[in-house]
């Protein structure tokens, strides 16, 4: 028999769903009202003076923003593939092996994921005068100092991903791989890269999104020919905040939901090896 809810249970968990309602709106509600005023008619975006969807007309044809959002893109998808490769082969490392110093290669690993940004963004900036990083590159060779700046901060991500999905893996298979005449390469590209691909997914999605996302450290990185979709953002801002600002912030917004819902869906534990 289930005992009744007393008046001061009722009253706690009120207190907590209203306490938690109230965070939520203090969160989201900024952001909705962004993707609100990014269909209002008035130019000023203040007050509200009618529906039109011209906003994002205009930012899809402009073609600096344009420009911008490609070198995200680029920027993005490079990154991602190299932080897959480094974080993945750190955490099958961590994983699988034993050697002096591992505790701290784990710690050092992490050290990205905790360290403020604008700290990495100043010490990346200040190694990049010092060595004097080449300029004037064709594009997306240009890219390559935001491009090392988003590998730095994302591969961690990846690597605790991917070996959070390697706890449960059974050692038992490579064994009887290896047993049924399989060569070391045939056991890691047919037992164990299936079993980790879930996580290498969910980490290469986190780490896109880490990278479209990322303003701090592309700020300090980036030069005057590099200019970034978050980095163009924040100088249209700085005139003025237009519908047109609202629209181009909805469009990076919802890629971002959707990268994020995509990563939390591979990030879920899936039955069998694969």
């Amino acid at each position: 028999m289930r005992n009744p809810i007393g008046p001061l249970e009722f009253t706690r968990r009120g207190w907590v769903r209203l306490w938690l309602l109230a965070v939520f709106v203090f969160l989201y509600a900024p952001i909705v009202i962004l993707i609100a005023f990014s269909f209002n008619q008035s130019r000023r975006n203040i007050v509200w003076t009618g529906f039109t969807t011209d906003w994002y007309g205009r930012a899809l044809n402009n073609a600096s923003l344009i420009e911008a959002f490609t070198n995200s893109i680029m920027i993005a998808v490079i990154s991602t593939i190299l932080s897959v490769i480094l974080g993945g082969l750190l955490a099958l490392g961590l994983y699988r092996f034993r050697f002096p110093g591992k505790p701290v290669l784990d710690g050092v690993s992490a050290l990205p994921i905790v360290i403020p940004e604008i700290c990495m963004g100043v010490s990346l900036l200040v190694f990049y005068a010092r060595i004097g990083w080449p300029t004037g590159l064709p594009w997306p060779l240009n890219l390559s100092q935001v491009i090392i700046g988003h590998v730095v901060f994302s591969f961690p991500f990846v690597a605790v991903v991917v070996r959070a999905r390697m706890e449960g893996f059974d050692r038992s298979l490579e064994e009887a791989s290896k047993d049924l005449g399989a060569s070391e390469w045939q056991t890691f590209w047919n037992v164990t890269l299936p079993y980790m691909k879930t996580g290498l997914i969910a980490g290469a999605l986190l780490a896109m999104t880490l990278s479209l996302d990322d303003f701090v450290i592309t700020f300090f990185t980036s030069g005057p020919e590099t200019i970034t979709f978050p980095v163009k953002i924040y100088s249209m801002v700085r005139q003025s905040v237009t519908p047109e600002v609202n629209a181009a912030s909805t469009i990076l917004i919802l890629f971002t939901v959707l990268l994020t819902v995509i990563a939390l869906k591979f990030q879920k534990p899936s039955e069998g090896v694969g």
